[in-house]
């Protein structure tokens, strides 16, 4: 019996991006198409094999120590950023490239919240699989002052539950803007200590 189910629904990618350029800030820029290798999008800083360990696992790992590199992507929803800009007072909308976003989604309900493993597939077969919630941090808030001044430092708490997940690729493949990803999420229950807190 397959260990995963596939949701009643399917997302559409709204935008693709890369940050080639993350020792000056978290931007991503935009593209219309990008190879997805087992090391994530060509062209992204985030990208590889493996990382150094970071502040969100310091109570599992020192920082710096080395991992297999789960937060290849940075996956958001175009329902979810909305309500954020809305939350913010920016009319016009986030600009996708402000939070640093590889892929943005659209149809997908709860986007944030998928559980960890939940494999989204493109039409070529090329898979991604959520590792966790993206907590919201005060970087993107920096690059939206600078379109918005004084607007950035209420985005960790606007984009709180909104923020995405971090992702990595399972199987190779290409992403174009436009495609339906098919979404398949773990059959498991809930942990009873996850439904006691």
């Amino acid at each position: 019996m397959a260990g995963l189910r596939k949701a009643p629904f399917v997302g559409t990618v709204e935008f693709l991006g890369a940050n080639s350029s993350l020792a000056e800030d978290l931007a991503s820029q935009p593209l219309k198409s990008v190879v997805m290798g087992f090391a994530g999008f060509e062209g992204e800083d985030h990208g590889g094999l493996n990382r150094s360990a970071c502040s969100r696992l310091t109570n599992v790992h020192p920082k710096g120590t080395p991992l297999k590199n789960q937060r290849q992507l940075t996956v958001l929803s175009s329902e979810e950023m909305a309500e954020t800009a809305a939350a913010m007072g920016i009319e016009t909308g986030l600009d996708p490239c402000w939070v640093g976003a590889n892929v943005v989604l659209s149809g997908v309900p709860s986007l944030t919240i998928l559980p960890p493993g939940t494999r989204l597939q493109l039409p070529d077969g090329g898979t991604f699989v959520v590792d966790m919630e993206n907590g919201p941090c005060k970087f993107p808030g920096e690059i939206i002052d600078r379109h918005h001044p004084g607007q950035g430092k209420s985005y960790p708490t606007a984009a709180y539950g909104k923020r995405g997940f971090t992702a990595f690729v399972e199987r190779e493949g290409t992403a174009n803007l436009g495609d339906q990803v098919e979404i398949f999420y773990p059959s498991q229950a809930l942990h009873p200590m996850l439904q006691a807190l």
